[in-house]
């Protein structure tokens, strides 16, 4: 799969071609529709086809996803949105050693998912809005899915 650009500037995936206009899905609304090969052009950046579709997800929830690289990291984000903000010593009281607070706060923070905080007079962290959005939107998938059971 290719990314092509239109005359706008609007980058779409390319799905199928033909002799005088091609096939082509916005990657952020889904939606399909046939352009003139005349006005698309090969986008030559660095994005590859399945980074522009993956677009679809906002990008908090992107940053969420590709922070989390386990349940316990996940699981430290949903603590410190449902009890932050909370004193950077609070952290270790769950199954995790210093190390890993540390390197997990650190990714969080790089990822713009947690922001240093004052808890109770004390150092600490806290989430972002964007944090929160993205788990809320993670969230509502679940609730969705199980609704639908």
């Amino acid at each position: 799969m290719q990314t092509v650009r239109d005359d706008d500037g609007r980058r779409y995936l390319l799905l199928k071609r033909s002799s005088e206009s091609s096939l082509v899905r916005d990657p952020e609304t889904g939606t399909e529709r046939y352009l003139p090969n005349d006005r698309l052009t090969p986008t030559g950046d660095d994005d590859s086809a399945l980074t522009l579709a993956a677009r679809a997800v906002p990008a908090p929830v992107r940053r969420v996803l590709t922070a989390c690289r386990d349940d316990r990291a996940l699981g430290l984000l949903l603590e410190l949105d449902r009890r932050g903000p909370l004193p950077a010593r609070a952290l270790v009281d769950y199954d995790l050693c210093e190390s890993d607070v540390v390197g997990l706060v650190s990714e969080f923070r790089a990822a713009g998912l947690v922001v240093k905080a004052d808890a109770t007079g004390e150092r600490g962290y806290d989430l972002t809005d964007d944090a929160r959005e993205a788990l809320a939107v993670l969230r509502g998938a679940e609730d969705d899915e199980r609704a639908s059971e």
